[in-house]
């Protein structure tokens, strides 16, 4: 079965480019592509494809915004943000929304249709530019006073390798787990920033009150 995607994304260029790569994988196809978050959202909602690429910056409401809009009434849609923005406070703000993964705009085509499948099946892709952003912001903020919240021993080797540009396979190679267990690492990963981006947000908000 076909996995429907839908683009959102300001930059004509690259919105059409990035339609011409999904046409040419026989296993994906593309619903539409929109140039604003306003015009995306009631599409998204209306069609219910599998996957959404979004931009984090455009025009009028953000590509957060839109993420936090789309979970509100589909929470499992899955959404892949593509961004040139690298910085650790886009990228837990996204997560703090519901994005599932995080691609640069410079990620080579097979890289961004293998993380459209990855994200159907329930991965977490990201890009090493984005895993060197989050390896060292998990080094900034250090230990967590919650246990639960902070990186295991293997997690910290698995986001290094994948800050290093190995791929799933290839980290399980040197890690001798299978690729399937990376991901699931991933995943977990994802997961504790997203309640470490919580956190963060509630520690500033308590700080900003007093």
């Amino acid at each position: 079965m076909k996995k429907n995607v839908i683009i959102v994304e300001d930059d004509r260029g690259l919105r059409e480019q990035l339609v011409e790569i999904l046409e040419s994988a026989p296993d994906i196809k593309c619903l539409g592509s929109f140039d604003s978050a306003e015009a995306a959202l009631p599409q998204v909602l209306e069609k219910k494809p599998d996957v959404v690429l979004m931009d984090i910056k455009l025009p009028g409401m953000s590509g957060i915004q839109c993420v936090a809009e789309i979970k509100k009434v589909l929470p499992t849609l899955q959404v892949i943000m593509v961004t040139v923005y690298e910085d650790s406070e886009r990228i837990f703000r996204a997560l703090k929304a519901g994005a599932n993964g995080y691609l640069v705009k410079s990620s080579p085509p097979a890289q961004l249709l293998a993380a459209i499948r990855d994200v159907s099946t329930g991965g977490a892709p990201m890009s090493s530019h984005i895993a060197s952003k989050v390896v060292r912001h998990f080094h900034l903020i250090g230990i967590s006073p919650t246990e639960s919240e902070n990186l295991s021993p293997r997690e910290r080797e698995v986001l290094d390798l994948l800050a290093c540009g190995f791929i799933y396979k290839e980290i399980g190679d040197q890690l001798k787990i299978s690729a399937e267990t990376v991901r699931t690492y991933v995943k977990n990963i994802c997961q504790k920033m997203h309640v470490r981006s919580r956190l963060e947000a509630v520690a500033r908000h308590k700080s900003e009150a007093y």
